[in-house]
């Protein structure tokens, strides 16, 4: 029979910060943690370890770092220290670190799910891809049923080009048909993909024996609203949103609908309630934004001012670069190894084209380090020149020093577009131009042009009311709340961009 640590010991005090963990009482947390380090004078790994956890989850992920790796100073194959830093690591795009880190886990004798499903997302961002599938595909062998695993296996699979990209999630959906979660992460494989009407009946027999959750009412609302059914997706969101009202992502269901259906009155109390709520958070400004136009209210205007907001900057060379042109070579050439995927990821907005895997933050490649190093002056340019109001939801944040915080690339192939959309996680965001390809000078098509305004589903009024032309060594700074998207290019010469988000360093 099993003993219980009595109470105020270190291990008491270890277990109950994992489960403040889980009832995010992070602060209590921690304090539960120093105090099991206090008793063992900083000499429990065990402690040092859920400390890790108890930072990481706070965002405090240098300091997470160092937790862990005090971890491994106290004791050296301390596996679930290694393991922990391996995936913070990676999370950090600190791929080739993260990668030796959970490999000395499995040195020491790791053979588990989270351990396959950490080195698979670490060998894609050194785009090892062979390696990164079987590494997923290990940890589905191990727990068929985890949902992690068979999504990422499923991801990596359809970016490669594989027809048959679900089938070990398809398996296991038929093994499982008790396993509601399972069931409905693949309805949203299956929309992701185009499969709307197989994601639709999947997801009816999931409502159906979930006693109509909220949550997967409001994904079938989502999905009907995508097919352009749209009554049958305002019953089934409202329904939802009423079962939970201070579910924040059932009133956004319920909120784009009403906006499909031109019905900014009933919308546009709960944006204000979201509003007020996460002053923060941008969805709210967009879908604000969406509601005052439709309704002729000139806040549109002021938190779409395109001449103001949206500005274009011809970059000039980094210092020990003759010109951008010389740049842009040569992050092409850095880049062609990182495209080497056959398709766009399922879960980001464009379509017939790659996306980089890692944050290029990250890169040490000198070209690719000087062109991030030519964004510095063009932001503190737009910085400089919005200014700051505090009743603006762009300039009221507008304070202090801008930091990136993420950066990718994109080439898009023949047919390739951006599907519209905003960036929830962003202040400013951005799109550089590396090359286009020759039709997007014509003015009268428009090809390849970026364009703002026009939501990702239709609604009726709200058409693209700006665009920008693409020219190479041309960068576009503008809000991340405002709707943009590409038009299609149509030829066979790709377009490379590099684009970032940037957030104000003190938010």
């Amino acid at each position: 029979m099993q003993t219980q640590a009595p109470p105020g010991s270190p291990q008491r005090e270890i277990a109950n910060a994992y489960a403040l963990v889980e009832r995010r009482a992070l602060g209590d947390a921690e304090a539960a943690c120093r105090r099991a380090l206090a008793a063992t004078n900083n000499a429990s790994p065990q402690a040092w370890t859920a400390l890790g956890v108890v930072l990481r989850e706070q965002g405090r992920t240098a300091e997470s770092t160092a937790a862990y790796e005090r971890a491994i100073a106290v004791a050296p194959r301390h596996v679930p220290a290694h393991h922990n830093l391996g995936a913070l690591l990676s999370q950090l795009d600190r791929a080739e670190e993260a990668l030796a880190s959970l490999d000395r886990a499995a040195s020491f004798g790791l053979n588990a799910p989270e351990l396959h499903i950490n080195r698979g997302r670490a060998l894609a961002q050194l785009y090892r891809f062979d390696e990164s599938e079987r590494a997923y595909a290990q940890a589905v062998a191990l727990e068929p049923r985890n949902v992690a695993a068979q999504s990422m296996l499923a991801q990596l699979r359809y970016m490669r080009g594989d027809p048959g990209f679900a089938r070990d999630f398809a398996t296991v959906i038929r093994m499982n048909p008790g396993d509601l979660g399972l069931q409905f992460t693949y309805t949203e494989l299956l929309r992701r993909c185009g499969d709307l009407a197989g994601a639709e009946a999947l997801l009816r027999v999931v409502l159906k024996n979930s006693g109509m959750a909220p949550a997967v009412r409001s994904a079938l609302a989502g999905l009907l609203h995508e097919a352009g059914r749209l009554a049958e997706a305002e019953n089934e969101a409202l329904q939802a949103a009423l079962s939970r009202p201070g579910d924040s992502a059932l009133v956004e269901t319920f909120v784009q609908i009403e906006l499909a259906l031109g019905k900014p009155d009933t919308a546009l109390p709960l944006i204000r309630a979201e509003r007020q709520r996460r002053p923060r958070d941008p969805r709210w400004v967009t879908y604000e934004a969406m509601a005052a136009r439709l309704s002729g209210d000139p806040l549109y205007q002021h938190l779409y001012d395109y001449e103001r907001l949206v500005r274009v900057y011809e970059l000039q060379p980094p210092p020990g670069w003759s010109s951008m042109a010389e740049v842009n070579a040569a992050v092409c050439e850095a880049l062609k190894s990182r495209h080497s995927l056959a398709t766009h990821p399922l879960d980001q907005s464009l379509r017939n084209g790659t996306q980089t895997m890692r944050n290029l933050l990250a890169e040490q490649v000198p070209a690719i380090q000087a062109l991030i190093s030519a964004f510095a002056e063009p932001i503190a340019s737009y910085c400089a020149a919005i200014g700051h109001e505090p009743d603006h939801p762009l300039t009221a944040h507008n304070r202090g020093a801008v930091g990136m915080h993420g950066c990718w690339s994109v080439e898009l192939h023949r047919n390739g577009f951006h599907v519209n959309h905003f960036h929830p996680e962003g202040w400013l965001s951005s799109a550089y131009y590396v090359s286009v390809p020759q039709e997007v000078s014509d003015p009268q098509a428009r090809s390849g042009w970026l364009k703002f305004g026009e939501p990702r589903l239709p609604v009726p009024g709200l058409q693209p009311d700006h665009f920008v032309q693409p020219r190479a060594g041309r960068l576009v700074l503008f809000p991340s709340y405002m709707w943009h998207g590409t038009n299609a290019i149509t030829g066979d010469e790709p377009r490379l961009t590099v684009a970032f988000d940037a957030v104000p360093r003190a938010g």
